[in-house]
């Protein structure tokens, strides 16, 4: 394993080719490396909201917890019919969500990504994950893609959209609400009312 990575470059993807895990050399922009691609994407999105301060424990655990089972999911996109993620990765996103959304109050409208830099970071993990939602769904048209890889991707941008609430009230942010008629001005809020002089 040492050696794995003992060269960076090796000039054979000037082409516009690269390879897949088991050795077939495919177009860059073909839908399997878009696929495994975008996956990378957000994994690297959430080790960014993971670098920054302040995230709680929780949060740290699930999600780094997650970030490995991504790397999995990426390299079984990368080798034709190896399977990594299973229904059980399923399960356990969702028991995480269910864990997360008990505490939150009921969500009555849309809210505008943001909420504090942590939940905003959060809220572009999620945004990516969809995407690679869609790279996966791309792919499954054309070749044999396991079920659970999209599912799994389908909860973790709920369970990202989820903890993008729980960090903006852990740090102190505000949700701000998607205001469907926006031609009437936003009322200030009330001035708290000064003390009475003794």
């Amino acid at each position: 394993m040492g050696n794995r990575l003992s060269k960076i470059y090796t000039r054979t993807g000037d082409d516009g080719t690269t390879g897949l895990g088991d050795g077939t050399r495919v177009p860059k922009d073909g839908a399997r490396v878009e696929a495994y691609g975008t996956v990378d994407e957000l994994n690297s999105a959430i080790g960014v909201l993971l670098a920054g301060p302040d995230v709680p424990v929780a949060v740290t655990a699930c999600l780094t917890d997650i970030q490995h089972e991504l790397f999995d999911m990426g390299g079984e996109l990368c080798i034709p019919g190896h399977r990594a993620i299973t229904a059980e990765h399923v399960t356990r996103l969702e028991r995480s969500l269910d864990g997360f959304n008990d505490a939150l109050p009921s969500l009555q409208e849309f809210i505008l990504p943001g909420g504090g830099p942590a939940a905003a970071a959060c809220h572009l993990a999620r945004a990516i994950g969809r995407r690679a939602e869609r790279r996966v769904w791309a792919l499954a048209r054309a070749e044999t893609v396991s079920p659970e890889v999209a599912q799994y991707l389908n909860r973790l941008s709920d369970l990202l959209f989820v903890i993008a609430r729980v960090l903006a009230r852990h740090q102190r942010g505000t949700e701000v609400l998607w205001r469907h008629d926006r031609s009437k001005p936003v009322k200030p809020a009330a001035k708290p009312a000064k003390p009475a002089k003794s």
